[in-house]
């Protein structure tokens, strides 16, 4: 299923019945294998937004990682949001109009943050990922250093979240980002590996939607396998399976393991009708 997709028509809760338009937001979710030079992750980057805008994309995601991936030093490779490499992505994202969300890894002193580079139309902006991947015997922390901020913006009318990778395992993030008037969240990831693992991100990517009543929309580094790029085998880099939730927890659309563009329409309407319906969000109360 390399390079193509699958599309689940999405569940809305109620009978069809007659809706005025509403603004919907295009995305485009580009899986690839990043390598270890962001130079020529650059070039990726330029491609890859050409051609989702060329399908009408207004936001374009790329991976967590996307500067450099997993497996190298990670600390000679970090630069500031206004540093030469997340200048380029921003020239980028002003040529084609569009939004552009990147993993990169910014300095923080003996460590560095895994930071979303968001760029374009107006922006230019980062989210540190607040939880580090200490799990399945990796230890993020041993080099990464923590955000504590979530982080969204508007577009168009729609209002983004924006998550990467472990995050995903945190319904708590995703509810405040939903609290923040999120009808999207954007989930950039590098995910590992393993027994289950793609079954875990499946599940965790339609969960966080349900529970939040928010469009999901994971964005994964391509299984190297599938691709062909060689890559230390104890980092996590990459399954594929890019995954767009809808509100209601139905996979609405779906990469395979390889490279692949996938183009969606994000609806808010349908985020505010499950927030309706379930109510998870009205109705929470947080334990004593």
């Amino acid at each position: 299923m390399a390079g193509g997709h699958r599309r689940i028509p999405a569940y809305s809760g109620e009978p069809d019945v007659e809706t005025p338009e509403v603004t919907v937001l295009r995305i485009g979710l580009c899986q690839l294998t990043s390598s270890d030079d962001p130079a020529e992750n650059l070039d990726l980057i330029r491609a890859e937004v050409a051609k989702a805008t060329g399908e009408g994309a207004r936001v374009v995601v790329f991976p967590e990682a996307m500067m450099a991936r997993f497996g190298v030093p990670l600390a000679p490779l970090a630069q500031p949001l206004d540093g030469p490499w997340a200048s380029a992505v921003a020239e980028v994202a002003r040529e084609h109009d569009v939004l552009v969300v990147a993993g990169m890894f910014t300095p923080d002193g003996d460590r560095v943050r895994n930071t979303l580079l968001i760029t374009g139309n107006g922006e230019h902006r980062g989210y540190d990922k607040i939880h580090l991947y200490d799990a399945f015997g990796f230890r993020e922390s041993d080099t990464v250093a923590g955000g504590s901020d979530p982080l969204t913006l508007e577009l168009d009318g729609v209002t983004l979240g924006f998550a990467t990778c472990y995050d995903v395992r945190f319904p708590e993030l995703f509810q405040a980002l939903a609290g923040d008037g999120a009808a999207a969240v954007v989930l950039p990831a590098s995910w590992g590996a393993g027994t289950g693992k793609r079954e875990q991100w499946e599940l965790l990517v339609r969960a966080r939607a349900l529970d939040s009543g928010t469009w999901v929309l994971g964005c994964g580094q391509a299984d190297p396998a599938a691709t062909g790029v060689p890559v230390s085998p104890k980092a996590p880099t990459g399954i594929g399976y890019s995954t767009v939730a809808d509100p209601f927890g139905g996979i609405h659309t779906q990469l395979g393991a390889g490279s692949g563009l996938l183009v969606t329409e994000v609806d808010p309407e349908l985020a505010a009708k499950s927030r309706t319906a379930t109510a998870v969000l009205a109705n929470r109360r947080l334990p004593r």
